[in-house]
């Protein structure tokens, strides 16, 4: 009974630890597209008093960040995961 409790607690934090990882891809993928349509509409005046034009690169940036952070807590999460079952093993 309380392997299958493990099992089930498990099971929770890696649908959590991708819910997550999807989650923080979508946002990577639409904030990638909102700075993509945001630079190409602005791109007729290039100058930094060009506010959206500024945003869109910031959007273009921001997405390469939140896509980095999504992926790393994946992976911290599958290694935390991977040591908890190891340790089990021992």
């Amino acid at each position: 009974m309380a392997m299958k409790m493990e099992n089930v607690s498990e099971d929770r934090r890696r649908r959590e630890g991708k819910r997550v990882f999807s989650f923080m891809n979508m946002m990577a993928w639409i904030a990638l597209g909102v700075g993509v349509v945001m630079s190409v509409a602005n791109l007729g005046y290039l100058s930094e008093e060009n506010l959206p034009l500024m945003l869109g690169i910031g959007f273009l940036v921001g997405s390469v960040f939140i896509y980095t952070i999504g992926t790393a807590i994946s992976m911290v999460e599958q290694r935390k995961q991977d040591n908890e079952a190891d340790e089990r093993i021992e």
